[in-house]
């Protein structure tokens, strides 16, 4: 089973060809989905994408971790990190085709 990456190239070209605006407007369109996706996740809002799933930024506090070569512990900094949660819809239509 060989594994494709949709790029925003991709997602540009099939806008193009199911909605018919030209490629500039496509490919535009595509970047101010994804600037405001990800501004919003900059805000700390939620975004959810119905029957796709949902993104969020989850705050992790600061942890010992350990060198895996030495054994040393070391700290690991808090930071945040991007949580997605996928739709039953979308899990349920991963699961079907497989």
């Amino acid at each position: 089973m060989s594994q494709k990456t949709v790029t925003r190239a991709d997602l540009a070209d099939a806008i193009y060809e199911q909605v018919g605006l030209s490629r500039n407007e496509s490919a535009d369109l595509v970047e101010s989905i994804i600037e405001e996706m990800s501004d919003a996740l900059v805000k700390g809002d939620h975004v959810k994408i119905s029957s796709f799933g949902s993104l969020s930024v989850r705050q992790k506090g600061e942890r010992v971790g350990r060198n895996p070569k030495t054994g040393e512990e070391v700290p690991i900094t808090p930071r945040k990190v991007l949580v997605f949660r996928a739709s039953h819809v979308l899990k349920n239509k991963i699961n079907d085709e497989e």
